[in-house]
């Protein structure tokens, strides 16, 4: 039986790993197994800060909420309730966004959520 020699899948697995750490500093970029180490770890980072940038963005969110709420004299906690009970249904990235563009047309929210706690 003939043997069967690893040689060429060997070398594509390590072109790939070394393409992948193109740009890292040093030895990252150069030898195998410290790219190898580096892309893994870029890689896992990666993965984990796709879902903390979706948390900054909320946070970012709320607190724009919050400072043009507390302009309207009614805390962050209070808004959201009190919209809850008007059945307004408007998530924080679009209330953010009415916040920061259209002053306006938040105060009336603000206005509504107020009305909506006081008859409650």
């Amino acid at each position: 039986m003939v043997r069967i020699k690893t040689a060429v899948a060997t070398k594509k697995r390590r072109k790939r790993v070394l393409k992948r750490a193109k740009g890292q500093f040093g030895h990252r970029s150069k030898r195998y197994s410290q790219a190898k180490r580096s892309t893994d770890k870029g890689l896992a980072y990666a993965y984990r800060d796709r879902k903390v940038k979706k948390r900054q963005a909320r946070n970012l969110w709320i607190a724009r909420i919050n400072a043009a709420s507390k302009a309207e004299g009614i805390t962050y906690s209070r808004l959201i309730k009190g919209l809850a009970e008007a059945k307004v249904e408007i998530d924080r990235k679009m209330l953010a966004e009415v916040a920061v563009s259209s002053p306006s047309a938040f105060k009336k929210l603000a206005k509504l959520a107020k009305e909506t706690l006081e008859t409650k």
